[in-house]
């Protein structure tokens, strides 16, 4: 049965393929999706990524090391049943592409996001068929939240309204933060940077200098940028984890 005491235990990164954007000098990038084990069993999922019915545009650069959420959790011995929560940072269809995999699973989501997202806006329609199945089963926040003892979720608009960045404390690494979009790409860890066509600048900037606070004030051991190919190649990778 799941404990109100429970503290995670294990976070396994799992990289779900890479790429590399046609910039000079090429820009390594990487998606992924996360996994943490709680000390009484219960496993949390963070993001499912892109579905297998999406259709990249032509100019998209080719993915390579392709690896599915449900594969990397077979390989952990793990079936979509034994997840009992799902995060969902944010409904883009590289973040939301296996949710209705996790049925049992209930889904936390912020609620500035699922009522935007609800509402129809044309961003959010590639996963649509999967972050809305009739079947899931959602649980909507307002802002920064521990939804377990270790496990604290930041609201960090800005790349997308009511995006949430995850702080997860660990037992012998410490304090690890998950950017995920806040922060794709460690280069853009600064109060200056710029915002990209579909984000809102003001927002962004704010919500970067509110996790570098964090990470002063909570003394982060390991700050995880979400599409940083550079970093993830020094990254641990599941099945591996860090605990």
């Amino acid at each position: 049965m799941p404990s109100s005491n429970a503290t995670p235990q294990r976070l396994y990164l799992m990289q779900l393929a890479t790429s590399t954007f046609p910039t000079t000098p090429p820009t390594p990038a990487s998606m992924g999706c996360y996994l943490v084990q709680m000390s009484d069993g219960q496993n949390i999922l963070i993001d499912s990524g892109l579905p297998a019915d999406h259709t990249p545009p032509p100019e998209a650069p080719p993915s390579e090391n392709e690896k599915n959420v449900l594969e990397h959790l077979a390989e952990l011995g793990l079936s979509p049943d034994d997840i009992n929560m799902l995060i969902c940072t944010h409904f883009d269809v590289d973040h939301a592409g296996y949710h209705d995999a996790f049925r049992k699973a209930e889904f936390i989501v912020q609620r500035e996001h699922y009522e935007v997202a609800r509402g129809g806006h044309p961003r959010f329609a590639g996963a649509r068929v999967h972050w809305d199945h009739p079947e899931l089963r959602y649980r909507l926040i307002d802002g920064d939240t521990e939804i377990l003892p270790g496990l604290t979720l930041i609201e960090t608009s800005g790349h997308a309204p009511g995006h949430q960045s995850v702080l997860v404390r660990l037992p012998q690494t410490g304090p690890v933060l998950l950017t995920i979009d806040a922060v794709a790409m460690q280069r853009l860890f600064t109060p200056e940077r710029k915002a990209w066509p579909i984000e809102d600048e003001e927002q962004l900037r704010a919500s970067t200098r509110k996790l570098q606070d964090l990470v002063e004030r909570e003394h982060v051991a390991l700050v995880v940028f979400g599409h940083d190919g550079l970093q993830w190649q020094t990254l641990k990778k599941a099945p591996a984890y860090y605990e």
